[in-house]
């Protein structure tokens, strides 16, 4: 699995990992029950403290994506539908990026997502 990040970028180390893992989680490159590197590895490739990968690692186990084992390491879930689950909540993500980008505020997502729900799309925040 490649893992990358943009030194430069305004997304947080340990968000652009995660982004990595989900990324090929939604993707099927990595799959239910395979393990994924160990942190100290990967803060070693990348030149990023270990507990930087931890934090990305730690928010894809709040997410249910992976498990993390004390000795054993982190393994991609084996939940049913994880792969949509990724795919999803990594959309998630990229929508919270663009309305960053765009300059909404929280309040102002949250109503566009809600009249999405309700399907009135076309009444969107401008």
């Amino acid at each position: 699995m490649l893992i990358r990040v943009l030194p430069d970028s305004p997304v947080p180390l340990g968000e652009q990992i995660a982004a990595c893992v989900r990324g090929a989680i939604a993707d099927g490159t990595a799959a239910p029950g395979e393990r994924l590197p160990p942190a100290r590895q990967v803060a070693a490739s990348l030149n990023v403290n270990v507990h930087t990968v931890l934090r990305g690692y730690q928010r894809l186990r709040d997410e249910g994506l992976i498990e993390l084992r004390r000795g054993r390491g982190a393994m991609v879930t084996t939940a049913p539908g994880i792969a949509r689950h990724a795919r999803l909540t990594a959309s998630v993500h990229d929508l919270v990026t663009q309305a960053r980008e765009l300059g909404l505020t929280d309040q102002e997502l949250i109503a566009l997502v809600q009249k999405g729900l309700s399907g009135d799309a076309a009444g969107a925040v401008s």
